[in-house]
């Protein structure tokens, strides 16, 4: 049997990869076994590995690496990067896998992949081959390429910069985004539920807004918290917007945006509500209410325009991702948004959306990668050979 171990730390990427952890946990030939880290296990961020077990998964290894008390600073990421290296050896250890599931390019799954290259274990990547050059996630994306040993990338354009890296071809799989499969494979909840659930009214008035800290600034920390001021400005003088907040993730300079969306929603109770984690199924049966989706997170290039609603892209966080023709893109100054946030609401933008595809979408998604990673052969797979596309 082969123990295949899947690496979460955030409710956004657990959301993404619960469909085929089930895949994986439901078949005879593979064992599940799940590590839970970073966010996940912070009371700052909703214990969010509580979701895990409420679906009836069983975590087999717990790496914490979050100090609440810290300060938010690059010292304090780095420390938490080198507690989950420490942790990631012993959970390594004590599970002993054969294959180690890791998706995206947070500083956890660097510390992922590093410990499993000194053990000699093999990694599965999902999304490498993307460009992301406002976050030094991009880094730590081709980073993670280098050290795992089957990809599974979103497009074909991504595939073959995957394979320009070095990757031996036939272990690089497009599949498209397992997420986009998500929102058409999950059932969703009604309007009248998921009201319920958030104790909050949705209407095409509505954007879901997700701002995460941008993490290549070179620029001093006043310019930064200048450009957060801006998005919010922004959202003031639209008064007639409701926005429904998701909290930011752990990166440096989270702090000061889940402190700024906690001041915004206390001075505009009647029409802004803010939550640490929705969870997949709720944040995907949001999208189906609401009128569009703005912030700089990934999941408005990936899964909202399956809904075909418009995202408002802001800044260069996401500066170089593919995107789809409902995303809007726009700068980080308060006139700039206001720009952008009259677009998407336009009649015109509104349509366009309605009629646009999603370039993420492909059929079979998390079916395509469990059977690789189930039947792939593992033997000698860690002994790895630059592919070099102009021989």
């Amino acid at each position: 049997m082969r123990k295949i171990c899947v690496i979460t730390g955030t409710r956004a990427e657990y959301g993404l990869l619960s469909r085929l952890m089930r895949m994986i946990k439901d078949d005879k030939e593979t064992l599940l076994q799940i590590v839970a880290t970073n966010m996940h296990l912070s009371p700052k961020f909703g214990n969010t590995y509580q979701e895990v077990e409420n679906d009836g998964f069983t975590i087999d290894y717990k790496v914490p690496i979050i100090d609440e008390n810290a300060p938010d600073t690059a010292t304090t990421t780095v420390l938490s990067l080198s507690k989950a290296l420490a942790g990631f050896a012993k959970a390594y250890e004590s599970l002993q896998p054969d294959l180690i599931v890791i998706l995206g390019d947070r500083y956890e799954m660097l510390a992922a992949a590093s410990a499993a290259l000194i053990f000699k274990i093999p990694v599965a990547h999902l999304y490498g081959g993307e460009i992301t050059e406002g976050a030094y996630d991009d880094a730590i994306r081709h980073s993670i390429t280098k050290m795992s040993h089957l990809h599974f990338t979103s497009t074909e354009a991504y595939r073959k910069r995957v394979i320009q890296m070095g990757e031996q071809p036939d272990r690089v799989f497009c599949v498209g985004a397992i997420g986009v499969e998500n929102a058409k494979k999950v059932p969703l909840m009604s309007k009248e539920e998921i009201e319920e659930s958030l104790g909050f009214h949705l209407d095409r008035n509505t954007v879901l807004a997700t701002y995460h800290p941008v993490t290549n600034k070179v620029e001093d920390e006043v310019k930064d918290k200048d450009e957060v001021e801006g998005f919010f400005a922004a959202l003031g003088e639209r008064k007639d917007l409701r926005i429904l907040f998701t909290m930011p993730n752990s990166d440096t300079g989270g702090q000061v945006i889940m402190e700024r969306i906690k001041q915004f929603v206390a001075q505009n109770p009647e029409r802004s509500i803010a939550f640490t984690s929705l969870g997949m199924k709720r944040y995907l049966s949001v999208l189906q209410y609401v009128g569009a989706v703005i912030g700089n997170s990934s999941s408005g290039l990936a899964e909202v325009p399956t809904f075909h609603i418009p995202t408002l892209n802001i800044g260069d966080r996401q500066k170089g991702r593919t995107a789809g023709k409902s995303v809007i893109h726009c700068g980080t100054s308060k006139d700039e948004i206001l720009t952008g946030l009259a677009k998407i609401v336009s009649p015109e933008i509104r349509r366009m959306a309605q009629q646009s595809s999603n370039p993420y979408e492909k059929e079979g998604t998390a079916k395509h990668i469990f059977e690789v990673i189930k039947n792939y052969p593992l033997h000698n797979i860690t002994q790895k050979h630059f592919y070099d596309i102009n021989q």
